[in-house]
């Protein structure tokens, strides 16, 4: 029993190992190092995902003036650009990272993310071409679905993004983007059910249900979705169906959509009574 206490404190601290019998300075020091970076490791994370995003690139900044050519804190830095949607910085370090021996698939992944983001298609569309088949991960298809959809390669794009969708368990964000696809192309049916499906997986982001209805009105169907909603949400859904009744020409299901979103808003709906107003002036003109 002593011996285990002894052995815990041992364990406790730089002062506690440097009294442990059989401990030299050198295993003390190396010890103490390993500490050390499983604090810094804990801390890179958490940089990584809370906080201000500018804060975050502040720290990896100075970590790296510190310690250059740290790769693991060139990625910190390079994450931490995107978050701050600073993407043209962030595909500069993650070249870097390329170049380095540490580099690896996934880093030409994120290069090729920061591409689309900063609109450098062509070179996102080149990084990605150096990329074995093999290397098959959701990111990469997700990122090869965008391009393919910027080239209007519809047939590409809907096989890219049915393989990113089942390379992943939270398929919400790509069926999502798969759906604004085919709504583009005017395949309005096809992108209501991507739609529908994406808001099964997730059924809190708007951006979804905002996408939803305006598949069903450009079907002219007027009526919302069985989804959840909060009150503000179902106005401002009224509010986007009664937009796209008037664009296409069904100015008095507009009027009445538009009536009901101002009616529905829990506080005062400026913009959709301001369209209402605009409306029955433009009618009474």
């Amino acid at each position: 029993m002593r011996q285990t206490v002894f052995a815990a404190l041992c364990l406790g601290g730089t002062a506690f190992l440097a009294a442990c019998n059989g401990n030299t300075d050198a295993q003390v020091q190396r010890a103490v190092k390993d500490v050390n970076v499983i604090d810094e490791s804990n801390l890179n994370d958490i940089m990584l995902t809370v906080g201000d995003p500018n804060e975050s690139v502040r720290y990896f900044q100075g970590a790296l003036a510190k310690d250059p050519g740290r790769v693991d804190l060139m990625r910190g830095l390079a994450k931490s650009l995107v978050r701050a949607s600073k993407p043209t910085e962030a595909a500069r370090v993650w070249e870097q990272i390329i170049a380095s021996p540490e580099g690896t698939m996934d880093d030409k992944v994120l290069l090729a993310d920061a591409y689309i983001r900063s609109n450098q298609w062509d070179k996102a569309k080149a990084t990605l071409n150096t990329i074995p088949p093999t290397h098959e991960t959701y990111d990469r298809y997700r990122l090869e679905a965008m391009i393919a959809d910027s080239e209007k390669n519809w047939k590409k794009a809907d096989s890219f993004y049915e393989i990113a969708a089942g390379l992943t368990t939270r398929p919400a964000g790509v069926l999502n983007n798969w759906g604004f696809s085919k709504l583009t192309r005017g395949d309005n049916g096809g992108a209501e059910k991507l739609f529908t499906e994406s808001l099964k997986y997730d059924p809190t982001v708007f951006t979804a249900k905002n996408n939803l209805v305006l598949s069903r009105a450009a079907q002219r169907k007027y009526d919302l979705p069985v989804v959840d909603m909060t009150q503000t949400e179902r106005a401002e859904l009224l509010y986007t169906m009664a937009l796209a009744a008037i664009k296409q020409g069904d100015v008095s299901v507009g009027k009445g959509l538009l009536q009901q979103a101002v009616d529905t808003h829990p506080q005062h709906f400026e913009a959709a009574a301001r369209s209402l107003a605009a409306l029955d002036a433009n009618v009474g003109n």
